[in-house]
């Protein structure tokens, strides 16, 4: 597990207490991007969006869809759904529906969990790119 910097630990205690502190980097060290008037929280994945636009201008994909959610378990009272977000969702010219996750070098346990219930429950494959 990674320590905290200092730095973090000042921003931190800035933000606690109010004061205006500089922001503290991501999870996974990625910076956002802004690519045709939308902000992606990766370089990665703006570069996916730009391909798929330039396949749909091409006709060869269809109906792009960005940050679509699939419950996998339903939430019961106090107990919340358990959901998973594709990062891009498309048809290709055979309408055959692909669930698109663009992920860097790490696929951690809760994500592995995800995946897996997404083709026990659901029966549908996510794609990494």
């Amino acid at each position: 597990m990674r320590r905290e910097t200092a730095a973090e630990r000042k921003a931190w205690t800035e933000h606690i207490e109010g004061k205006e502190a500089a922001p503290c980097r991501s999870k996974y060290g990625n910076k956002r991007v802004e690519f045709n008037g939308k902000t992606y929280p990766s370089q990665r994945e703006a570069n996916v969006a730009a391909q798929l636009q330039m396949l749909a201008s091409r006709g060869l994909i269809t109906d792009i869809q960005e940050q679509v959610g699939f419950t996998l378990v339903e939430g019961n009272g106090k107990i919340r759904a358990i959901r998973y977000i594709a990062d891009f969702v498309y048809a290709d010219d055979s309408g055959t529906r692909h669930i698109i996750d663009v992920k860097g070098f790490t696929k951690d346990k809760v994500y592995r969990l995800k995946k897996k219930l997404m083709k026990l429950m659901l029966g549908l494959d996510i794609e990494e790119l």
